[in-house]
């Protein structure tokens, strides 16, 4: 099996790249730097290979390059399994970005059918016990790894369901203005709701089957809505005077939650340690990794900022010889290079710095 990999990343009037070029093998890669010099922008362009709004969810406009503002570009050599792609993402103006493959415009959606690409990054670190909006979007982003077209049932869910609030909002009563905005909700909240169960199917087996020196999370979705496309559309009839009454849809599965556990301890992640929480979360992230290598043919990209500084030294270690076996190229940031040591020759290293607000990469001395 071959892998998935960078081979070249190009990055022009991006954030606070005014043109950096980096030329890779399918090792890992560590990123090192002082805060501020722009090695997360590195992986932010990095995670537009994939559908969604990248890493920091962010608009086009706010990725482009001050005060120049001419819009920006992110292009890739990607190797993925026998092929070699060539992409290349950009925003005009502050537009929304286009995406071209192998020379054709390409829808986003498109990228999912070509690469995967998963991450880790200091916001997520508060997933246990911040709002369910957040571990939604989080086992989204897992869903979407194994089924790209999750978000187009996403995107018809949620298009649906504003038009279905705005006449809430106004207090229309009359049901065959619901009826056709409820039916297309329903069909595609029972698809997304069964996206993500198997997703967490996919997950809880990952890490039944792996040795890892990171804790098991046992993985739960908690949902009140119907699981059949049939039922969903039922409730939302029935509900329809309790919605009018909160000007808003209140059941379906932009109200479900991820449930997650200690298994070994049988603790809630909520309740854990913020270093067993962080573990959790690697745990997490290296058995999507290793699910996507069986289901994809090929190991997933994978950004991981400022990872190293929140494990201690034994579980770094480990987290670098598991990306390793796994034969993934890794994204790693780190404030120094110290941190990557025990990588050896098994990485490639790039220095991040900045000067006058302009990043720069190169290979240390």
């Amino acid at each position: 099996m071959t892998g998935l990999f960078l081979s070249q990343l190009t990055l022009s009037h991006f954030r606070s790249h005014r043109r950096s070029l980096m030329d890779c093998d399918a090792r890992p890669v560590a990123l090192h730097g002082p805060n501020g010099a722009g090695k997360t922008n590195i992986l932010e362009a990095i995670s537009l290979f994939s559908p969604g709004r990248g890493l920091r969810r962010s608009s086009a406009q706010d990725m482009t390059r001050r005060p120049e503002a001419l819009g920006w570009k992110v292009t890739g050599i990607l190797h993925v399994r026998q092929q070699i792609h060539e992409v290349e993402i950009w925003s005009e103006g502050g537009a929304a970005r286009q995406t071209r493959i192998d020379g054709k415009l390409a829808a986003q959606n498109a990228l999912g059918r070509i690469a995967r690409v998963l991450w880790l990054i200091p916001a997520m670190d508060r997933l246990w016990i911040e709002g369910a909006e957040g571990r939604r979007r989080f086992l989204d982003r897992m869903t979407l790894s194994f089924l790209p077209d999750h978000a187009d049932h996403a995107l018809r869910y949620e298009k649906a369901m504003r038009e279905r609030n705005r006449l809430l909002k106004d207090m229309v009563r009359e049901p065959s203005w619901y009826l056709a905005l409820e039916s297309a909700m329903a069909e595609a909240g029972a698809a997304i709701n069964a996206n993500r169960q198997n997703a967490l199917r996919a997950i809880a087996e990952a890490q039944t089957q792996a040795e890892t020196a990171f804790p098991t999370a046992t993985l739960d979705l908690q949902s009140e809505m119907p699981q059949t496309a049939e039922g969903l559309r039922q409730a939302l009839a029935d509900n329809r005077m309790r919605d009018l009454a909160a000007g808003r849809t209140l059941i379906g599965p932009h109200r479900a939650d991820l449930d997650g556990v200690y298994a070994a301890k049988g603790v809630p992640a909520r309740d854990c340690s913020t270093g067993e929480q962080k573990a959790l979360l690697v745990s997490l992230i290296l058995a999507n990794a290793r699910a996507l290598t069986a289901d994809f043919g090929a190991p997933p990209l994978l950004l991981l900022d400022e990872v190293a500084a929140h494990l201690d030294a034994a579980r770094r270690a480990a987290l670098y010889d598991e990306i390793t076996a796994l034969g993934a190229q890794a994204w790693m940031t780190g404030t120094g290079v110290e941190l990557f040591t025990d990588l050896g020759n098994r990485a490639q290293v790039l220095e991040v710095t900045e000067s006058e607000g302009v990043s720069a990469v190169g290979t240390p001395e």
